[in-house]
């Protein structure tokens, strides 16, 4: 009505028509698929940024404080962003949920040929496997529901992680040559031993293999943080190929 008062010879069916072709953007099709599909577009990025901000917790904020391996930081980090766009639009598409839980075992089996992959990275990459499954396939829950589920699982880890709740006992293993000292009744002075020659509050040994050829033996030591971090460096790594 004001654009007919202000211009006299303005046809209204042209602004009709082009306030229908915007409002009817959301349903070209390009290849018989939408071209643009706003409320999907908006539901995978809200879901994607949610999923994001929960891996970033859990990664960044839980493992990496201790971990500090870069590496496995962007393992994690791809396996969270990776499954859940795979599971999240396998969804959308129809597949079936046998083969989406497929890829899930698939992935969550995974095992890197080049290193072996330390027990506590395995189980960061099976939750971030799991959080991005549930928030990708999780769609017909609500969304304090879906909160909920992703607050448990941060403040489990949290929970487990913190050492006032459950005290850490980092051990390491070494090769000890003093090997008139494994007896039982010597226990004690190896290990006063071995806490003076590394510095550690020594809790425990464990003996392992002896080679009285080679007067030595695999000393698995449990000894006490007193504020250092635990050492990342596995055992398999520094003792898996010794040949003497």
């Amino acid at each position: 009505m004001f654009l007919a008062e202000k211009f006299p010879d303005f046809d209204p069916s042209i602004a009709q028509q082009y306030g229908e072709g915007y409002s009817n953007i959301t349903g070209m099709e390009l290849f018989g698929n939408p071209f643009f599909d706003s409320n999907a577009f908006w539901m995978l990025t809200i879901r994607f940024g949610f999923n994001l901000l929960v891996s970033a917790i859990l990664i960044h904020c839980l493992y990496f404080r201790k971990g500090k391996r870069r590496d496995y930081y962007f393992t994690l980090f791809m396996f969270s962003i990776t499954m859940f766009l795979l599971i999240y639009l396998m969804d959308n598409v129809k597949i079936q949920i046998g083969l989406t839980l497929g890829l899930f075992a698939i992935f969550g089996v995974i095992k890197y040929r080049t290193e072996s992959v330390p027990i506590r990275e395995m189980t960061y990459l099976f939750i971030i496997i799991g959080v991005s499954v549930i928030n990708g396939l999780a769609t017909s829950v609500s969304y304090m529901e879906l909160i909920a589920t992703n607050l448990f699982f941060i403040l489990a880890v949290w929970a487990l992680e913190s050492t006032k709740f459950l005290k850490i006992t980092p051990s390491k293993l070494i090769l000890y040559d003093k090997i008139h000292l494994i007896t039982v009744d010597k226990r004690e002075e190896m290990i006063a031993d071995i806490a003076k020659r590394t510095g550690l509050k020594v809790l425990s040994v464990e003996i392992g293999h002896i080679d009285f050829l080679r007067d030595i033996a695999f000393v698995k030591v449990h000894y006490d943080l007193n504020g250092e971090e635990p050492c990342t460096i596995e055992n398999i790594t520094k003792l898996g190929e010794y040949n003497g």
